[in-house]
């Protein structure tokens, strides 16, 4: 199915919650999440979509949770899993039937290596997160340390980063401690793994939740191009934003535009929709080799 038909993907009977990439229906006691084609960047869905996206992103997810063998929310990806009505050959491939659970209302972030708001922060303060660094590290410097640097979840716009003493105020000091150990475990495995890929992952965002029971288990997508940065071990040099295989490419491209950010982004070319779509499946392909 056109990437551009799936930006408004609907199954009869059902009623999404549609965010800016994924669609979300609630079953009672399950969700189903449906990974369209749709990319985002500067808060914008931007046009055309990038084909095979939700699929990547999907199978990237799979891998991680059955290679990580951390409690999580998945039941299957199956559509034969699925009622009859989402069993629609559009869906197959970027579809997962997962557990509802309480979303704990803090994104996780895993940071391994300078950039992005950590990076403004320390060229203002020398620090990320109210975190203490070493002087003299440059952008993309690897850190002493992986660091974990919570955030809210913002509804709209962006997240805005916390401190830990904050988060444990709004989760519970017990809560916040076991997701920051969870958090940073599952990014250092990860990475090592990815590197061995030929692949740095530089930084990650984590979404849990709570079952009935209280368990906490690990939800939503996790470890894709869309909620992590991968850059290519073999480019890799501190000092600037490295090359990537995820969507900094779309928005490196958007900055060069004539686009102010306050009204509908410009189209996609088709060599960019084209060079986006082969970088997320390399990472995969590598990922998994």
């Amino acid at each position: 199915m056109p990437a551009e038909a799936l930006l408004e993907s609907v199954v009869p009977g059902h009623t999404p919650r549609k965010g800016k990439v994924r669609d979300v229906y609630d079953l009672g006691d399950k969700l189903v999440i449906v990974a369209t084609d749709r990319i985002s960047a500067f808060d914008y869905v931007l046009k055309p979509g990038i084909p095979n996206k939700g699929r990547l992103l999907t199978a990237m997810s799979l891998f991680w949770f059955d290679w990580l063998k951390v409690p999580n929310h998945l039941i299957s990806a199956e559509l034969s899993a699925l009622p009859q009505e989402f069993q629609r050959p559009e869906l197959q491939g970027r579809t997962m039937l997962v557990k509802k659970t309480t979303v704990v209302p803090i994104e996780c972030v895993a940071r391994g290596y300078l950039l992005g708001s950590g990076w403004k922060e320390y060229q203002a303060s020398g620090t990320v997160c109210g975190i203490a660094l070493p002087p003299g590290l440059q952008q993309a410097s690897k850190l002493p340390e992986p660091l974990f640097t919570p955030a809210t979840k913002a509804e709209t716009g962006h997240d805005e980063n916390i401190s830990f003493e904050q988060m444990a105020r709004d989760v519970g000091l017990a809560t916040a401690t076991e997701l920051k150990a969870r958090t940073l475990d599952v990014y250092r495995r990860a990475a090592a793994h990815a590197e061995s890929r030929g692949i740095i992952l530089a930084d990650t965002k984590f979404e849990w939740g709570t079952l009935p029971s209280g368990e906490l288990i690990l939800i939503d997508e996790v470890l894709t191009p869309d909620s992590s940065r991968f850059w290519p071990k073999e480019t890799y040099a501190p000092g600037a934003s490295p090359p990537s295989f995820d969507k900094q490419f779309v928005r490196d491209w958007l900055e060069t535009q004539p686009w102010d950010k306050n009204s509908p982004p410009p189209p996609l070319p088709d060599e960019i929709v084209a060079k986006t779509a082969a970088k997320y499946k390399e990472a995969l392909d590598r990922l998994r080799a």
